[in-house]
């Protein structure tokens, strides 16, 4: 919304719907008095709807952001797997957590696919979901013909990271992320850089200087703060124990990069902080969701002001060059058509894309080295498992790849009983499964 009011170039209606009445009926009042304030530039007027086609009917473009489940399915997926010495950091893109939440979320955008494919085919779908891959790769194989990709803004950290590290090795201050080329490799919240440049000055040499220099104590950010005082922020000493390994720059944050790997990084909370970061407890995301209830009711109630600044999404920026408002080059989730050399045509992975009035048109990435392709090529494998277990309901399949998972270093017997313990505490999600 923020985005929104803030760009003059943009104007048009959003409709809001929500499993939820109440909340698409507080953001339709809170959109609404953005429109009476003289510093709003965007002219848009907000309407909650009672169905899911009443939002999509005619719709240009379509946001998806959505919890799929509830936070007790979260602490399922987050927690559970603790009781057998198995650690997640997220817990929503791999790893134990992040297999049943897309187990959980798939059948949904089954039915988000089936609805816009009815309702809005030719719209554009930006999808904020998460596991993004997953979440994308459904669009597509529900409805093939639809125009959907999966925005993340992971790789736009690390453009900031580096920004700073000119400034921290003294060559130039005050660069902003976007002066900052990058070549982007892999899949969501796993993506690599096998090139990054400013003003055509390559950027490696000094990267490696950088990590020489701060590997032993971290690096603090000024764009994601002390990692001691966030449960999203990191000292990058993951990141640069990576670079050290493979030769390349991860180019997500710590807190997702460690769960796609062994335990390396995850063995147990004490190894994590030892790194410089931490894990999200569930309990937190429970009273952040209480906190920004009551914050929603301020702002209906008029007793507090949404802040207009910009979110660090690109979304806006994506839907101006869509409609022919300026080109735009930035990394977006895509089925491969040969832009990932490397990796399965159709499977879903990040690289960077050309936005235009013409469409999306995605960026050769080139191939990534033989050992971080290996890493990656796993995840992606796991990944289309998920997609086909979820689709068909197949829990011998999802077992499998729960175990074919690197974080799942349980011998085959606790396997069995972590798994059967999370299938039951996230069953109504999982409607016509065998028990």
């Amino acid at each position: 919304m923020s985005d929104l009011a803030l760009d003059a170039e943009l104007a048009g209606s959003v409709r809001l719907y929500d499993l939820n009445p109440e909340a698409a009926l507080a953001n339709e009042a809170i959109g609404n008095a953005l429109g009476r304030r003289p510093e709003v530039k965007g002219v848009w007027t907000y309407k909650a709807v009672p169905r899911l086609e009443d939002a999509l009917k005619g719709a240009d473009f379509v946001i998806c952001s959505i919890l799929p489940g509830t936070f007790s399915e979260m602490q399922s997926d987050v927690h559970e797997p603790e009781k057998f010495g198995i650690y997640q950091s997220v817990g929503d893109t791999v790893g134990p957590g992040g297999l049943f939440r897309a187990l959980r979320t798939i059948p949904m955008y089954v039915e988000i696919a089936q609805a816009i494919e009815k309702h809005c085919p030719r719209a554009w779908v930006i999808n904020y979901t998460n596991p993004m891959s997953l979440c994308t790769r459904t669009l597509y194989a529900t409805f093939p013909g639809i125009r959907a990709f999966g925005c993340c803004h992971e790789v736009f950290g690390t453009q900031a990271l580096l920004a700073e590290m000119l400034g921290d090795l003294g060559v130039q201050a005050g660069v902003e992320r976007h002066e900052i080329q990058v070549n982007v490799q892999g899949i969501n919240h796993f993506t690599w850089l096998d090139s990054a440049t400013w003003k055509g000055v390559d950027l490696f040499p000094l990267y490696r200087e950088f990590v020489d220099k701060h590997f032993a104590e971290g690096f603090t950010s000024a764009h994601d703060g002390n990692w001691l005082n966030s449960y999203f922020a990191s000292a990058h000493r993951v990141k640069f124990d990576l670079f050290r390994r493979y030769g390349r720059i991860a180019a997500a944050g710590d807190r997702h990069l460690a769960e796609f790997l062994p335990p390396w990084y995850l063995k147990s909370p004490e190894v994590a902080r030892s790194w410089k970061f931490t894990l999200t407890p569930v309990s937190w995301r429970i009273e952040h969701k209480r906190e920004l209830e009551l914050q929603s009711q301020r702002l209906v109630a008029g007793t507090e002001a949404m802040k207009l600044a910009s979110s660090g999404e690109e979304g806006i920026r994506q839907i101006k060059a869509l409609v022919g408002l300026g080109d735009l080059v930035t990394n977006v989730n895509l089925p491969n058509q040969g832009q990932a050399p490397d990796l399965p045509l159709d499977a879903v992975v990040e690289t960077n894309a050309v936005f235009g009035a013409g469409g999306i048109r995605p960026v050769s990435a080139g191939k990534m080295t033989p050992a971080i392709r290996t890493l990656v090529a796993r995840h992606v494998g796991n990944q289309e498992t998920i997609l086909e277990a979820a689709l068909n309901r197949d829990s011998q399949m999802a077992f499998q790849a729960f175990v074919n998972d690197p974080q799942v270093t349980t011998d085959p017997s606790d396997s069995r009983k972590l798994f059967d313990a999370m299938v039951k505490n996230t069953q109504a999600y999982l409607p016509r499964w065998e028990r």
